[in-house]
């Protein structure tokens, strides 16, 4: 059994390797091609937190898995991560668990790049301006995703209520990435105002950004919530919206409150829904079809996300001679 840690798999797999894996995964699962699903999802009752266990199967990779996450916001005060996760994934043909990797980085992976993907696939051609709203654990993962998915990016603007966290968080970037300008907004409005493309990374309860602000042509992509009670899209965007995508429809309406709610008030409707990302990919639907089209694109993660990529990350690190093997 190979042991994968965070360096482990940093060493041999960039956005790049899991951008490619998303929309792999997604394209299966919209051909019906694995087994993802709805997750389960304990409150816990001693802390502001959940735990999610998400099981999955895949023939044609002759894989199945689990993945361990939870979240828990608070955690940063203890210096831990606020998604914790460990994936296992079992060889199908003897049941075995070939390899344990770190699901926190993977969870940070793929999820990212669900909004790489989107972002590869409906943002407009020459967009110059992002917008990333939320700098908690996974806000990193998704500007990379998001200067992945769109190299002609030139300014990304930070914003989190916290301003302390949201300047702290936006210096560090510009460290990293000095080939964009990467500032700290002092408001959503300013933020996404004439933004190309805007990821939302919040477990807000109320919307984060204002869709009168949501210039013509952008691409908006929902990632933070995951339950009923969240709602980072604001009912504007989605009223507004000419598309709007998923990773899956079904997980979607179980799950994320910011669509179920407006859905149940008759702010939208189905019939609003343009199709999974899966469907896109597998030239199933349209994609952009002009320049001025708002497009949404909402995820929850599902797991044939952290299988591909899982999978993905085992064969490199087996090619590579990487890991630690427990025996």
């Amino acid at each position: 059994m190979l042991l994968l840690n965070r360096k482990d798999i940093e060493s041999i797999f960039a956005m790049t390797d899991a951008i490619e894996a998303d929309k792999k995964a997604f394209s299966m699962f919209s051909l019906d091609k694995c087994k993802s699903p709805i997750r389960t999802n304990f409150k816990s009752e001693n802390a502001d937190g959940s735990i999610l266990y998400m099981p999955g199967y895949i023939k044609d990779l002759g894989i199945s898995g689990l993945k361990i996450v939870s979240v828990f916001p608070e955690n940063h005060k203890y210096n831990l991560p606020s998604t914790p996760g460990t994936v296992l994934l079992v060889d199908d043909k003897n049941g075995l668990v070939n390899c344990i990797l770190d699901g926190t980085y993977v969870t940070e992976l793929r999820t990212g790049a669900a909004s790489g993907a989107a972002i590869s696939l409906l943002a407009n051609k020459g967009s110059k301006i992002g917008a990333l709203i939320g700098c908690g654990g996974q806000a990193e993962s998704q500007l990379d995703a998001m200067l992945t998915g769109c190299e002609t990016l030139e300014e990304i603007r930070i914003y989190s209520r916290n301003k302390d966290k949201r300047t702290a968080f936006a210096k560090r970037m510009q460290e990293k990435y000095k080939s964009v300008k990467i500032i700290a907004s002092p408001n959503s409005d300013e933020a996404i105002d004439n933004a190309d493309v805007i990821i939302m990374v919040t477990t807000s309860s109320v919307p984060v950004i204002n869709g009168d602000k949501v210039k013509k042509g952008a691409l908006v992509s929902g990632v933070g919530s995951y339950m009923p009670n969240m709602h980072e899209f604001d009912e504007k965007t989605l009223i507004k919206a000419d598309k709007i995508y998923f990773d899956s429809k079904d997980a979607v309406l179980s799950e994320a409150g910011c669509i179920i709610t407006p859905l149940k008030k008759g702010k939208i409707s189905e019939s609003d829904f343009t199709g999974d990302l899966g469907d896109l990919i597998n030239g199933n639907i349209p994609s952009r079809e002009s320049e001025d089209e708002i497009i949404v694109f909402k995820t929850v993660g599902i797991s044939v996300q952290d299988l591909v990529t899982a999978k993905m990350i085992f064969d490199k690190a087996v090619e590579n001679n990487i890991g630690y093997e427990w025996k």
